[in-house]
């Protein structure tokens, strides 16, 4: 998926993969006072079902016949549970090493009509190496991309699940992107435009006008890892300060609090970067293993990211929360 995480002092993005110490302070942010809602539950145990689902296509590298049948079980799923629309953007891109890759963005919505929307993001590829492996004799191998690519995807299908069985007052859109996780290593001198491809391709063509533009967008990025904790990613606190605040407001006076601590991460290249870009202030909710050194967790880029690294915990923490965000969130 992207990759790098930076010191939180440094405003400029550098080559993915690289890890810098930095000091996380608190903020000041309250709980959300948003009086409840009744909505409907997120399963954990179908949202798992989901990345087991990915996982057991193989690696879903793009142009493979892994990632085709993983496109086409996203539209299926998508088109059962309920989506008023669902369509696949096709395009093809160069990635850093000069190999021509096929885009297959899939985009669906709920509610397209709605004058208040929403966008969740994740992406669906999986790395062909992993390069992060403590192992050299694995660093050419694939990743299975249980945690990276297969999680943020399963949950935004239970999501979809979710609101079938109770309509949401605002419209909700899904983007499920490619070519995210393409990217070259910080050893290539290449810069951090070689990563979120599929966005890329996306952002150049947008189904939105600037009249139908979602409030705001949220990245689910490696979301469900053993004990995972998601701080506040800096360039989501620097690009949608006011989306940030909101998100882990409702995470405080939710039971799952201590999953999203009240401190400032290191900065991630990811999609959010250039939806952005777009005029959408859009944050990633990204798991970061240690905010003050700036790491991922151990199994990000390696043979290791598989579905025993996946906690139901872990993905039902996400899911209810976001849930929470859809159905307080005001309709007018």
């Amino acid at each position: 998926m992207q990759k790098m995480l930076v010191g939180i002092g440094l405003m400029t993005l550098i080559s993915c993969g690289s890890r810098s110490t930095a000091t996380s302070p608190q903020t000041d942010a309250k709980e959300d006072k948003t009086t409840a809602v009744a909505r409907p539950e997120f399963n954990a145990d179908s949202a798992f079902q989901r990345v087991a689902d990915q996982v057991s296509l193989g690696f879903r590298i793009p142009g493979s016949d892994a990632h085709r049948k993983c496109e086409e079980l996203i539209v299926a799923k998508m088109k059962a549970y309920g989506a008023d629309s669902v369509s696949v953007q096709r395009g093809e891109t160069t990635a850093f090493d000069g190999k021509k890759l096929p885009i297959a963005n899939i985009f669906a919505s709920v509610r397209p009509d709605a004058p208040k929307r929403i966008l969740f993001v994740a992406h669906y590829d999986t790395r062909p190496w992993a390069d992060s492996d403590p192992d050299e004799a694995n660093r050419k191998k694939p990743v299975p991309g249980a945690n990276d690519g297969g999680s943020g995807v399963a949950v935004m299908l239970e999501i979809a699940r979710a609101l079938q069985q109770q309509r949401p007052e605002i419209g909700v859109d899904f983007f499920f992107t490619d070519v995210e996780d393409y990217g070259a290593d910080s050893d290539s001198g290449n810069g951090e435009d070689t990563w979120a491809l599929g966005t890329q391709h996306w952002v150049a063509s947008t189904p939105y006008s600037p009249g139908n533009r979602p409030t705001y967008g949220i990245v689910l990025d490696m979301v469900g890892g053993r004990n995972a904790r998601f701080p506040r990613e800096y360039a989501s606190t620097h690009y949608a300060p006011a989306v940030v605040d909101r998100v882990w407001g409702i995470a405080a006076s939710s039971p799952y609090a201590d999953r999203f601590p009240n401190q400032i991460g290191g900065a991630v290249v990811d999609d959010h970067i250039y939806i952005n870009s777009l005029g959408i202030p859009c944050i990633d909710i990204i798991e970061t293993a240690n905010p003050q050194t700036g790491s991922f967790p151990p199994s990000w880029h390696t043979v290791t990211d598989d579905l025993d690294n996946i906690d139901p915990a872990t993905l039902k923490a996400v899911g209810e929360v976001m849930l929470d965000v859809i159905y307080s969130e005001p309709a007018g």
